[in-house]
């Protein structure tokens, strides 16, 4: 006896919705559009037959055969961080220059209540959209690039073929950060390390910049928030033979570490030198005055912008990644190893 292969049933149609609502398929559409000349009753008939179908639009069709909304949403893994800021920046010059409106949600919020942001920003009929920063919604926006155009800024996840992918170059802003510390003589240096492949590219630069020095990489998670780098610093700091500099996954974690420093009586830069990612605007303030990885965010943004608006008319494009160059912007955060003993 063999067992029946499960086979996927397929999907319904709007043919499928037409038949069981009792209409034709152009009135079907009209529905889906939003059409004012369709009486109440033959409405509530379609919506009823695609609840009951699961039926599901499919937005690109939609976009491509009637007029385009003209706005693009734009996710947010979490609008408190404040690389966001320059990103955004470029972001909306790129779209506001096209005549092209961006909407924007916040997935950490949204997440918290329960709430979808991808799903919030296609009950807007979004024509495109562009993911900012790593979220939990991989699948949401796998299902949602099977329908309009979608663009990643600032994370390389999720992988999806027609997905183009916007960052700045991960390994070499992290063997920047390594190479510089390095030069100032520390041996004993630890990386907190962050999520996704961002995290991952980040680290095993890290590791290999130290291992080519002859040392021994640490490493620990440090997380993305404040909270959690301050944690995971107090604790390497703790350590007997602790380390003389830490690289964290970004300026967030960067001050945490500060903060972890000037609670145990370390001076920063004379007993630990910290070196931060982002070189946000956090970074730049006199009394933090953070070393930094500047990972050109608004040059992410500008092209980000300009991928999405080029999908828009060429949906069925080959994937593409496009890479920013890093650079090292050192300020009063960093110096020289302390001597030992």
């Amino acid at each position: 006896m063999t067992d029946t292969p499960n086979v996927a049933a397929p999907k319904p149609t709007i043919r499928d919705v037409a038949s069981a609502a009792g209409v034709s398929k152009s009135l079907v559409s009209l529905v889906l559009q939003g059409s004012a000349n369709v009486s109440e009753s033959r409405r509530r008939a379609v919506l009823e037959a695609m609840e009951q179908l699961g039926y599901r639009p499919n937005r690109l069709a939609q976009r491509l055969s009637g007029p385009r909304s003209g706005t693009v949403g734009v996710m947010l893994n979490d609008i408190r961080n404040p690389w966001f800021v320059e990103l955004l920046e470029g972001l909306t010059a790129s779209l506001h220059a096209a005549g092209v409106s961006p909407v924007l949600a916040d997935s950490y919020t949204d997440n918290r209540v329960g709430r979808s942001s991808v799903e919030t920003l296609l009950e807007q009929r979004i024509d495109g959209l562009v993911v900012v920063g790593t979220t939990l919604e991989s699948a949401a926006i796998e299902d949602a690039s099977r329908n309009i155009p979608v663009v990643l800024a600032g994370t390389r996840e999720p992988e999806l073929p027609g997905v183009d992918i916007v960052v700045n170059d991960d390994d070499a802003g992290a063997r920047q950060a390594t190479e510089h510390l390095l030069h100032l003589g520390h041996r004993r240096i630890a990386h907190l390390q962050g999520p996704g492949i961002v995290g991952r590219l980040r680290r095993e630069s890290f590791e290999r910049s130290m291992l080519d020095a002859g040392l021994e990489p640490v490493v620990v998670s440090g997380g993305v928030s404040e909270e959690s780098a301050y944690a995971a610093a107090t604790r390497l700091l703790s350590r007997p033979g602790r380390p003389t500099a830490i690289f964290a996954y970004n300026d967030i974690a960067c001050i945490g570490a500060l903060s972890a420093a000037d609670d145990q009586g370390l001076a920063v830069p004379g007993d630990l030198s910290l070196v931060g990612y982002d070189n946000t605007y956090l970074a730049k303030i006199r009394h933090l005055s953070l070393t930094s990885v500047d990972n050109g965010n608004l040059a992410v943004g500008v092209e980000a912008g300009k991928f999405i608006l080029e999908r828009l008319t060429t949906p069925d494009l080959p994937a593409r990644l496009h890479q920013v160059p890093s650079r090292l912007q050192v300020r009063g955060s960093s110096g020289d190893a302390p001597r030992e003993g």
